[in-house]
């Protein structure tokens, strides 16, 4: 609910009193708790993300250099597969399982590596899925087209940024949409500053007061309001609206719409933490020997793995190897490498 360019500081501090009973409206002790919810999510969701930085920094330290073996192989797998289908050679079936195995490396690039293989994938996909396949490639570039360019984050290795890249362009249409109404949804909320500043000044403006000494501490009160409008300080009008006195029906309506959609945010940032620990590319924080065990077994199986996809692109050097290769991946009941 902060814009970018709001001068107020990240943390949000709402002062709860623990031993004396709730102050204000239902409305405005809902509010104050969403925040403090709100804030404290934040905060762990901070401490998370820096433990998962170092985990990836670890963890790419040792991982990194087997996976980029392991990709560099498979490229490498192209010259040799595509060669091989300009020539006379082989038969129609042969060069049906080439072309099989060209698709396979593809798409083990892109769902295991985050490789952006889509070039190779339309070129070679089926007669019968091309159209498809185009019309997909034209949505989806339509769709790119009209999201916010992706950033990778420059502090990931350049492995895991093209990763992440992979997975921007993978979202479906319907994730772009949900996105951009809850972007929406964030602009609509924070244009309604004025709304509060004008509840704020019913209640606090000092010309509504007569006694002297309330006039001077209203005085106070509205330069807090006024310097929160200027600054475009949702936040702090919002706090001020709930620390303020007896509320109308008005400012409670706001507090509550404002409640839901901290609500909605406190579900978002659990989202995000989830995603953190247990998506696709989370990484455990925790250590222990059996972690480190499991690390040096995947080492070892992505060097097994670039050293035979190397072997295997040495055969498909040359004719006969490249024959024997597609006999075995036919006898496995394999289409690809």
């Amino acid at each position: 609910m902060k814009k970018a360019d709001s001068a107020h500081p990240d943390r949000i501090t709402v002062p709860v009193l623990t031993n004396e009973q709730p102050t204000g409206t239902l409305a405005q002790q809902a509010f104050r708790q969403a925040i403090l919810d709100v804030e404290n999510l934040r905060e762990r969701l901070r401490d998370l993300r820096a433990e998962q930085a170092e985990a990836r920094r670890r963890y790419w330290q040792q991982v990194g250099p087997a996976a980029t073996a392991v990709v560099a192989a498979r490229h490498a797998l192209y010259a040799p597969l595509e060669e091989a289908l300009l020539l006379s050679y082989f038969s129609r079936l042969e060069e049906a399982q080439i072309t099989g195995v060209i698709l396979g490396n593809a798409r083990t690039l892109e769902d295991r590596f985050g490789e952006d293989e889509a070039a190779i994938i339309r070129k070679y996909a089926p007669a019968g899925h091309r159209s498809a396949t185009a019309k997909n490639a034209a949505e989806r570039k339509k769709s790119e087209d009209s999201a916010p360019e992706f950033i990778p984050d420059p502090t990931l290795p350049p492995h895991e940024q093209a990763a992440a890249a992979a997975r921007a362009r993978r979202k479906t249409k319907a994730q772009r949409q949900q996105e951009a109404a809850a972007q929406a949804d964030q602009k609509q909320l924070e244009t309604n500053a004025k709304t509060i500043y004008r509840q704020l000044a019913r209640t606090h403006h000092p010309d509504l007061e007569r006694d002297p000494e309330k006039q001077a501490d209203k005085t106070a009160q509205m330069q807090r309001i006024t310097e929160a409008y200027e600054a475009d300080d949702l936040y702090t009008l919002l706090q001020l609206l709930a620390e303020s006195g007896p509320a109308d029906a008005a400012a409670d309506d706001v507090l509550a719409r404002y409640t839901r959609a901290l609500l909605q945010q406190q579900t978002q940032l659990k989202q995000e933490m989830n995603e953190l620990k247990y998506g696709p590319n989370g990484f455990v924080t925790t250590s222990g020997k059996k972690q480190e065990l499991e690390l040096r077994q995947l080492k070892r199986d992505l060097r097994a793995e670039a050293e035979y996809v190397a072997h295997i692109g040495r055969l498909l050097l040359d004719t006969d190897g490249l024959r024997e290769v597609l006999r075995q991946l036919a006898a496995e009941g394999l289409e690809t490498i």
